[in-house]
């Protein structure tokens, strides 16, 4: 358990958990004793050096360092302690990159020697022919005028060995542009997990699917140790519900929905109830708590059964696990029941809310909905558009200016980015992404928002989001993090190394860009493909490169692998001045076998490097960003690629899923749905970093950049006491105290 502990924190905060130093005067052992004196006294052990340093040189490899300070911590510390702590953390940091399996690539010289399409497709259809067990298949398909190229037997697997592939390429020479990753001291495994699991519960926007399945475990490991002050995500509270119930600890719970939600986590569903979970069986005791926990939840506030039809077929089913009428002396329980069968009638609040929108009373909507203020403020624009005269929009103003300060941050800021994009200007088109990764794009036949309503309601978002930001105090900032999106969505960020959140925009600095994906089949013979589609700055296509087009003016294409019994990857190297078009947008597509969700495992990345570096196909220390694909479509676009009017180019990141087709899916098939749904994107302002900086700059000590000689480490003028700082990565040289927000805790800076 301690390792598992030791490998999430690393995951999640690059640090690493080291063990206490043994008390000295505990052990009654001289040689213990004197040990432990010399750590005390911050000497160090010759043979623990030797061994940090070691497992610095290891961890440079991979493009990961030890800092200052765990180094020297790791050198005071016996050999054998470094060395365990080692082979875990360089376990982790390898899977982290995607370095814990084989890259092997079809065309044993990727990037060099890569054939024209057709002269590939020809030279395997000659060697079928060649072949006495396949000449007459492969002979009759060509006087029909059409070959399967799955049936060739030089079409689709590997040729050569992983072995072979290395012995053909040169060893990666070192680049000043190579990726170098810091990982930081943390206390002990213990410790780090109660942090860990206090920032995952407490965390104010919701988490990720891998998030959620860690904060499980942490649940389950911190039952009984200091708890959060609050947990205001619903999914992150039944997580910890479950957790509670097992130790017999207090539920926490205010809605009948917070029930439900601890029934689906555990049946290892779905805790947002997005997707239908099957319940199962329940034994006594749990289905007591659960049935106390709603009857006391609905005899404190009876209007709270109005909540159980936006999930009535949920509750039925759950009912026949619960058995209710066992237990009559629970009767406001049975009520819960009783309304989901329609035996009770619990009006909505939506459905009272439309009776009066239907009369046009709309400040009578208002008032009925700030009663549930988080819902109010997800109507405002609809209420505000429909609202009858100037007098109707200042009621519907003047309550949600009463009831903002009971509003989450993550819906203040999620308001904030919508009236961002409500201007009116120019083609308007709506954007849908569902909390999967789905997405769709309508147009927008919404009417627009008043200007002057639209103002007022900013100057009230700012002004709440204001009140609750923390005194920053001295507050530094890297450039680099300022227009990272704010992460208001669990979903809006997949699990992996160097990955930003939905709507991002990060600068690519290098000669070749090289994609790369992996994928091994859970069961069933599948088939993925890695293309990457070029557009111009209308978004029309200019070419691509994929299984069906090898090579381009841009780069080259590894080639395609149609199944991956032990695992399988596919690269695209493109030299980025000879891109023609503005854009680039990598995608993989399941072409056949288990999709995204399915497969035993499934990544995406990308690769930075020199022309001059060589190296093979995946090097580890060059992997800028690399991302789990866990999504319900068919093609995945993880993100895009813009050349600016300067020439430099930048990343966008999309996460998003097309739902594509059963099977066969191609670039050249989905390249217009790309383009439409890209050009949507792009329309839209997304709230970035940027705005809560200008926030917390108004009650700053001091602001600044984190920026060359402006860097107050580099020039001398270090503040003396902590700060806040904000960047893409923790510097060395932070003074204690200092409260550090990097991509791994963005989430964080998002207000309660």
């Amino acid at each position: 358990m301690v390792h598992g502990l030791e490998r999430m924190v690393v995951r999640h905060t690059l640090r690493l958990p080291v063990p206490a130093r043994a008390a000295a005067a505990a052990t009654g052992d001289g040689a213990a004793d004197r040990a432990g004196a010399a750590e005390r006294a911050g000497t160090t052990d010759a043979a623990g050096t030797v061994a940090a340093r070691q497992f610095d040189a290891a961890l440079l490899s991979v493009g990961f360092t030890l800092s200052t300070a765990l180094l020297a911590e790791l050198s005071a510390r016996p050999p054998e302690t470094v060395v365990a702590l080692a082979a875990r953390a360089l376990d982790t940091v390898r899977e982290m990159v995607g370095d814990h399996v084989r890259h092997n690539a079809y065309f044993v010289d990727f990037p060099a020697n890569v054939p024209a399409t057709h002269d590939f497709w020809a030279a395997c259809v000659a060697e079928a022919l060649s072949d006495p067990r396949t000449h007459a298949t492969t002979a009759a398909q060509l006087r029909a005028g059409e070959v399967d190229l799955l049936t060739l037997p030089a079409y689709g697997t590997y040729r050569h060995t992983y072995e072979e592939m290395l012995a053909a390429h040169d060893e990666l020479i070192a680049g000043a542009g190579d990726r170098l990753t810091v990982l930081h001291l943390g206390g002990t495994a213990d410790e780090e997990a109660a942090a860990l699991y206090i920032t995952l519960a407490g965390s104010t926007t919701p988490l990720g699917a891998e998030r959620l399945q860690d904060l499980a475990v942490l649940a389950e490991h911190c039952a009984d140790a200091p708890q959060p002050a609050a947990i205001p995500v619903r999914e992150n509270r039944a997580v910890v519900n479950r957790a509670r119930l097992a130790v017999g600890a207090d539920l926490l719970l205010d809605t009948v929905t917070d029930v439900l939600r601890l029934a689906c986590a555990l049946s290892d569903g779905d805790v947002s109830l997005r997707e239908p979970t099957r319940l199962r069986g329940m034994s006594r005791p749990v289905r007591r708590a659960l049935l106390a926990g709603l009857d006391a939840v609905v005899a404190a506030s009876p209007a709270k059964l109005a909540d159980v039809r936006a999930h009535r077929e949920a509750w039925k089913r759950l009912g026949e696990r619960l058995h209710p009428h066992e237990y009559p002396h629970r009767p406001h329980a049975a009520d819960v029941f009783a309304v989901a069968r329609g035996e009770k009638d619990a009006p909505s609040l939506d459905s009272l809310v439309e009776e009066h929108l239907g009369r046009g009373d709309v400040t009578g909507a208002a008032e009925l909905l700030t009663a549930a203020p988080g819902r109010l403020f997800r109507a405002l624009d609809r209420l505000l558009r429909t609202a009858d005269g100037p007098g109707e929009r200042e009621s519907v103003l003047a309550a949600a200016a009463r009831v903002a300060p009971q509003v989450a941050g993550r819906v203040l800021l999620s308001l904030r980015e919508h009236l961002l994009n409500r201007t009116g200007e120019g083609e308007r088109r709506r954007v849908f992404v569902s909390g999967s990764g789905g997405a769709w794009v309508a147009a927008d036949t919404r009417p627009p928002l008043p200007e002057s309503v639209r103002e007022r309601l900013t100057a009230l978002l700012d002004d709440e989001t204001r009140r609750r930001l923390p005194a920053p105090g001295h507050l530094l900032v890297d450039p680099a993090v300022l227009d990272v999106a704010l992460p208001l969505g669990g979903r809006a960020t997949a699990a992996g190394l160097g990955v930003l959140p939905r709507g991002s925009v990060s600068p690519v600095e290098g000669d070749l860009l090289r994609f790369f994906t992996y994928w091994k089949e859970a069961r069933h013979t599948t088939d993925h493909d890695l293309s990457a589609l070029v557009l111009d700055a209308s978004l029309a296509t200019v070419g691509w490169l994929s299984y069906t087009a090898l090579t381009a003016v841009e780069g080259t294409h590894s080639g395609d692998v149609t199944e991956a019994p032990d695992g399988a990857s596919e690269f695209i190297d493109l030299r980025l001045g000879a891109v023609r078009g503005t854009f680039v947008v990598p995608q993989v597509n399941v072409f056949s076998g288990e999709g995204f969700d399915e497969v035993e495992e499934s990544f995406f990345g990308y690769m930075l490097r020199d022309a001059e570096q060589a190296g093979r196909p995946f090097e580890p220390r060059t992997v800028r960003m690399k991302s789990d694909l866990r999504g319900p479509g068919r093609v995945a676009l993880p993100l895009a690629f813009q050349r600016d009017a300067d020439g430099r180019w930048h990343a966008r990141w999309l996460h998003l899923y097309l739902r594509g087709r059963p099977s066969s899916n191609r670039v050249e098939e989905n390249r217009v749905s790309v383009a439409v749904l890209l050009g949507a994107l792009l329309a839209r302002t997304p709230l970035t970093v940027r705005h809560l900086v200008g926030l917390m700059a108004e009650s700053a000590t001091t602001s600044s950049l984190r920026d060359g000689a402006a860097d107050p480490w580099e020039a001398g003028r270090a503040p003396e006491g902590p700060v806040t700082y904000i960047g893409l990565e923790r510097p060395a040289g932070l003074p204690p105290g200092t409260r550090v927000l990097t991509p791994e805790n963005l989430r964080d800076l998002v207000p309660a």
